[in-house]
């Protein structure tokens, strides 16, 4: 491959701000490209009430331009949320600034489902990860209805139009259409809110400027938004899946599965850590990530208050202003358990972070793709506990972890006395654990399927 081969990550947001999943993946594949000799650059979008809709900005992370799209949500509709002319016009402007031989489409959540056809009209080969949900959901891309506690194993637009009226995106697309007529004063006290997607700022909104009329959100409109991602699905020359769940889940909704492909991530090697039992002998019992409703952070509260406190410990890392309301709910839940909220954690610190455990719990309701904390468990030696839901079950799967009942916590508490019960177990899974990946090993296979589809 020459040394010029340009590559444009697309995805919906992206550090240093942004560090989920996605984002540290991305930021690690481009980094392993690069050393491989290609030229990655980044695209993503960033919701900033105090820039100019669909206004370009250009600035470096760790090397890698970054081409940041400003999304305030002005739209007139809904549909606007998906395909809005003033984003598809920077959008083809990056693609013209940037002649990627390949577009890499991570997420075209904030940015447009018109981003493929703009690449292919230009000549340009696309290949896309699917790392959630968000085609077909617009609600945040983990198919749960949070309002109503539901896990949504098949798509049912009309639940859909009632779950989106309540997700943080529709607090943004209300802030939007305020601000195409507000005042400045008015709109300044706004900004800092709802740049924190908080989705009680919705309410906020409404109480300072009054209301809009957003048009109806209805299952038409959910079967339109269906209609147009399968558009977009159409016009990737190769789609990968990490996961054979997230692979399955997609041909059940319908999407053609003969560009599909299933391969996992690729990480950045951990140092495996030696195991150091708790001088009072407590189980020492992590989780790690968003402290939100479809996460299950709840779920391994309620299962220590099922274990004699004095032989268990329960250490929680996680943002709590990412979801504030979730998170106040969650500490008053934990009061007088032994749990410790650990707070917000740097990526960079992942192997302090999984020494500081004897087994990781993933308790997620929602159907996850392939973890990215269960893929660093297994390089750090940390046995996993999962709920049997999603690409949780493709990794746990053949003795390589603890499954249990999704959305159980008399489950989860069981498969923890019997940690505590027989802690010669822990060592047991340690070893079960399989390789992983390297990140070196997926750019290099990311290269060849670009090569692939740049020929044709």
């Amino acid at each position: 491959m020459p040394s010029a081969f340009r590559v444009l990550h697309a995805l919906h947001d992206y550090l240093p701000r942004h560090q989920a999943g996605s984002e540290i993946y991305v930021a690690q594949l481009c980094a392993a490209q690069r050393r491989a000799g290609l030229r990655p650059t980044v695209l993503a979008a960033e919701f900033d009430p105090a820039r100019v809709h669909g206004q370009l900005a250009w600035r470096s992370h760790d090397g890698v331009p970054v081409a940041e799209v400003a999304n305030t949500w002005q739209f007139a509709s809904f549909d606007g949320s998906y395909r809005d002319p003033a984003l598809a016009a920077t959008l083809g402007h990056v693609l013209d600034i940037v002649q990627p031989h390949v577009l890499h489409v991570h997420n075209l959540l904030n940015l447009s489902f018109e981003l493929p056809s703009l690449a292919r009209a230009r000549g340009i080969a696309v290949a896309a990860t699917l790392h959630d949900y968000t085609l077909v959901c617009p609600s945040g891309g983990q198919r749960i209805h949070r309002a109503e506690s539901h896990v949504c194993h098949v798509i049912e637009p009309a639940r859909c139009a009632r779950c989106f009226p309540a997700s943080p995106f529709h607090a943004q697309l209300r802030f939007g259409q305020l601000a195409r007529h507000a005042p400045a004063r008015a709109l300044g006290r706004l900004a800092a809110a709802m740049r924190n997607r908080a989705p009680r700022a919705t309410t906020a909104a409404g109480a300072a400027l009054g209301r809009t009329t957003d048009g109806a959100i209805d299952a038409a409109t959910i079967e339109q938004r269906l209609a147009a991602a399968r558009t977009a699905f159409a016009h990737f020359d190769v789609v990968v899946a990490p996961s054979a769940s997230l692979a399955r889940e997609y041909a059940t909704l319908g999407f053609p599965t003969e560009r599909v492909i299933v391969s996992d991530y690729g990480f950045v090697p951990l140092a495996r850590q030696p195991r150091v039992a708790d001088p009072d002998r407590r189980l020492r019992v992590g989780f790690v990530g968003t402290l939100a409703w479809h996460k299950g952070a709840d779920l391994a509260v309620d299962a220590i208050r099922r274990l004699p406190a004095d032989r268990v410990d329960l250490r929680i890392f996680g943002d709590p202003g990412v979801f504030p309301e979730y998170s106040a709910a969650l500490q008053q839940r934990a009061l007088g358990l032994p749990v410790h909220f650990m707070g917000r954690f740097d990526h960079d610190r992942a192997e302090a972070i999984f020494a500081q455990m004897d087994v990781l719990v993933v308790a997620s309701r929602w159907l996850e793709n392939s973890p990215l904390v269960i893929h660093e468990a297994f390089m750090t030696g940390v046995p996993v506990i999962g709920a049997a839901i999603g690409g949780i079950v493709d990794l746990l799967d053949h003795g390589h972890g603890i499954l249990i009942a999704p959305d159980d916590p008399d489950a989860l508490a069981s498969a923890l006395r019997g940690l505590i019960d027989a802690p010669s177990r822990l060592d047991e899974l340690a070893r079960a654990a399989p390789p992983v990946k390297t990140i070196e090993q997926d750019a290099a296979e990311w290269i060849q399927r670009y090569i692939a589809v740049a020929a044709s």
